[in-house]
C-alpha cells in the first residue's frame, strides 16, 4: 500500500514540470503573447523616458516655488488668477488650429499634384517638398529670422520694389503672429504631403473608373471617392500634427521669445519664461500640464471618430 502511494507521488511530480512547460508554450504560442513581449522593450523606454517626467511633473505642480511645501491645487488656482495665462491658452489654441489647418489645406492641394506627376519625375519632387521637415526646425527657424530681420529683412527689400513699406514682422502682434504661423505651416506641411500622398496611392482606380462612368465629375470624385477612403489617415495625421504643434517651442523661441508684450507666447515658451527663467519650476510644470486636458478632448473626439467607422466598416 505504501509502495502504491509513493509511486502516484512520483508520476504527480513527473507531471508537475510537464503542465508548466505545456502552458507556457501555449502562452508563447499565442500571437497576441509575442507581439507582447517583442513591444516590451518599447513599453519600458516608454514608461521610463515619457510616464516618469509626466507623474513627475505632477508631483512638482503642487509644490511651492522653494519646492519644499505641499501646496496642492494652490499653483493652479494662482494661475487662473492671471491674465497672461488666458491669452497664452488663447494664442495656443488659435496658433495650432490655424496652423494645423492651413498645414493640412496645403498638404492635401500639393499631394494631388504630386500624385498626378508621371512616377520618375515624382520621386524628384518628393525629395524637394521634403526639405522644410527634414531640416532642424531650430536650423531652418534662424534662416527665417534673418528674412524676418527688422534692418536687412529680404522680404522688406523685395516688398520695396513694390512700394510698400517695411513691415515690422517680428515688432507688431499681428504680424509676429503670422510669421510664428507661417513659418509652422511651413516646416509642418511636409508631414502633410507624405501621408496624404501615401493615402491617395492606397485608393483603388476602379473607385474612379466607377465614378466616371455614372457621370461624376472632378468634384464629385474628390467629395465621393477620395475624401472617404482618407478620412482616417486624415483625422490621424490631424491629431498627431495637433499635438506636436500645440507642443511646439523652437519656432517661438527663436523669432519672438514670446514678444512682442507676450503676445505670441505658447503653453511651451511661457513654461519655459515661468519655470526656468523666472525660477519657479512648479509654476511652469503647472502651465505645461494645461495642455493636457485640451489635447485629450481633442483626442476623444477624433479617436471616436475613427473607432466610430472601422466598425461601421
Amino acid at each position: 500500500m505504501a509502495d502504491v502511494v509513493v509511486e502516484q507521488g512520483r508520476r504527480a511530480r513527473a507531471a508537475s514540470p510537464r503542465k508548466k512547460n505545456a502552458s507556457l508554450r501555449n502562452v508563447l504560442g499565442r500571437k497576441s503573447s509575442v507581439a507582447f513581449f517583442l513591444t516590451l522593450p518599447l513599453i519600458l523606454l516608454i514608461a521610463l523616458l515619457v510616464l516618469y517626467p509626466a507623474f513627475y511633473s505632477l508631483y512638482l505642480a503642487t509644490l511651492n516655488k522653494a519646492m519644499t511645501k505641499f501646496v496642492g491645487l494652490g499653483n493652479f488656482t494662482f494661475l487662473f488668477k492671471r491674465e497672461t495665462f488666458w491669452m497664452v491658452v488663447r494664442q495656443s489654441c488659435i496658433f495650432a488650429i490655424t496652423a494645423v489647418f492651413f498645414k493640412a489645406l496645403i498638404g492635401f492641394i500639393v499631394a494631388h499634384f504630386v500624385h498626378n506627376i508621371p512616377g520618375k519625375k515624382q520621386r524628384k519632387w518628393r525629395g524637394m517638398l521634403l526639405v522644410p521637415w527634414v531640416i532642424p526646425p531650430a536650423m531652418s527657424t534662424l534662416a527665417w529670422l534673418w528674412l524676418f530681420d527688422p534692418s536687412y529683412s529680404a522680404f522688406n527689400y523685395t516688398l520695396s520694389f513694390f512700394g510698400v513699406g517695411p513691415i515690422p514682422w517680428l515688432g507688431d502682434t499681428f504680424w509676429a503672429r503670422f510669421s510664428v504661423i507661417l513659418v509652422n505651416v511651413w516646416y509642418g506641411a511636409p508631414f502633410f504631403l507624405i501621408m496624404y500622398l501615401a493615402a491617395l496611392k492606397s485608393v483603388p482606380d476602379q473607385l474612379y473608373e466607377a465614378a466616371a462612368i455614372d457621370g461624376a465629375n472632378w468634384w464629385q470624385k474628390m467629395w465621393y471617392v477620395t475624401l472617404p477612403m482618407m478620412r482616417n489617415i486624415i483625422a490621424i495625421t490631424t491629431l498627431f500634427s495637433l499635438i506636436v504643434t500645440f507642443a511646439n517651442f523652437d519656432i517661438v523661441r527663436i523669432l519672438t521669445s514670446g514678444g512682442p508684450l507676450d503676445r505670441t507666447h505658447l503653453f511651451a515658451t511661457w513654461a519655459f519664461q515661468v519655470g526656468i527663467q523666472s525660477n519657479d519650476i512648479p509654476l511652469g510644470a503647472c502651465v505645461s500640464l494645461f495642455m493636457v486636458p485640451i489635447l485629450a478632448v481633442a483626442a476623444i473626439f477624433i479617436l471616436r471618430d475613427v473607432n466610430k467607422r472601422g466598425n461601421e466598416a
